[in-house]
């Protein structure tokens, strides 16, 4: 093979000539590759640029998962309740890739940066039209976990303050019921339908001012009673969420008793249906999505709050995840939805008015 005298001298002594064509493109490439890959030079540098990638690696794993709609494993779904804080990781990681002079991590965090940003939107899951015809009823409902039954007397206060109309309440122990059942509630709540489990995070209870009757609930580990409640002639199918958190080693249960929510909403029929409780689930989690991908509206999601955290209260509205939902069929309409905070209690409680639409809604 020939070469010129100028490609001898650009190769110089001991060096092979330059590959020519597609070659020298080639190998040009995996150079500047390499110069991508490569880490900073110098001890801090390098040391900063080492610290840049755990963070950026957390993020991207969290955000992966977001894209490919799935859960994934531990850690990846108590991460996802948080995502839209995993913009401070990513903000860490470009400090670091900027003190450090390394582009590839530069690029890299604001592509993390970015995918996060772009999944903090409201999801929307295809909700159908807004419902017409004519409003047969103004409701309010409030769903109200209670730790354990420690924020009874702080359910009562709200009850007395705010007057809904319905109200969901997850964690009702014993004493919960007992006090639920004083003279003073029972006048203002005389339908109701109260499920204690073998547990004091395993009670629930339903208190309605319109008749109701008792309905197959969801099969849980935590008691997920239904109802039908009729307001003005119209039949409301009401139903309690409260799966099992996705705890480490139990996220298969979870994911379980979300499919049955999911299986309840689907199977709703065209009757107005309302789902109102702890899901242990943000909008984040694919588990929760699907049930709203069978035509649900979250009512904050409706309303403009769909981000506002509702536990754990110690450390909301600054810092938390929306865990608890109202989520309605197409023949209710949100109007306001207001988070409250009760005392005793690592959640807030949701109170949210709604129209109900008549059959031709």
């Amino acid at each position: 093979m020939e070469t010129t005298v100028a490609e001898d001298q650009a190769a110089g002594p001991g060096r092979p000539p330059a590959p020519r064509g597609a070659r020298g493109a080639v190998a040009r490439l995996l150079r500047a590759v390499a110069r991508l890959l490569r880490l900073p030079g110098g001890r801090a540098r390098r040391w900063a640029a080492w610290c840049a990638m755990p963070p950026l690696a957390v993020v991207s794993a969290v955000v992966l998962c977001r894209a490919a709609d799935t859960d994934g494993i531990t850690p990846i779904p108590q991460l996802l309740a948080f995502l839209p804080w995993l913009l401070v990781p990513a903000a860490l990681g470009l400090l670091l890739s900027t003190a450090a002079r390394w582009p590839l991590g530069c690029g890299w965090a604001l592509a993390a940066a970015a995918a996060t940003g772009w999944f903090i939107q409201p999801y929307d899951g295809g909700s159908p039209p807004e419902p017409r015809g004519p409003v047969l009823a103004r409701l309010r409902v409030m769903t109200a976990n209670l730790e354990f039954g420690q924020a009874r007397e702080g359910l009562l206060s709200a009850l007395r303050r705010e007057r809904p109309d319905l109200v969901a309440v997850q964690e009702c122990d014993t004493r919960c019921a007992e006090a639920l059942d004083s003279a003073a509630v029972r006048r203002a709540y005389p339908y109701r339908s109260v499920v204690l489990g073998d547990s004091a995070a395993a009670g629930s209870a339903i208190l309605s001012r319109h008749p109701l009757t008792r309905a197959e609930g969801v099969r849980g580990t935590l008691r997920m009673p239904g109802v039908v409640v009729r307001v003005a002639g119209q039949r409301l199918r009401t139903q309690v969420a409260h799966p099992m958190p996705p705890m480490p080693g139990k996220l298969d249960l979870w994911r379980t008793e979300l499919g049955r929510l999911r299986a309840y909403a689907d199977g709703r029929g065209e009757e107005p249906t309302l789902i109102a409780g702890d899901f242990n689930a943000t909008q984040d989690h694919a588990a929760f999505r699907a049930v709203l991908d069978t035509g649900l509206r979250d009512s904050a999601r409706v309303t403009g709050v769909s981000r506002t955290p509702s536990w754990p209260s110690a450390t909301t509205p600054a810092l938390g995840a929306q865990i608890d939902h109202v989520l309605v069929s197409r023949g209710l309409r949100p109007r306001t939805a207001r988070f409250l905070d009760l005392p005793h209690t690592d959640h807030r409680a949701l109170l949210v008015e709604l129209d109900l639409y008549g059959p031709q809604g």
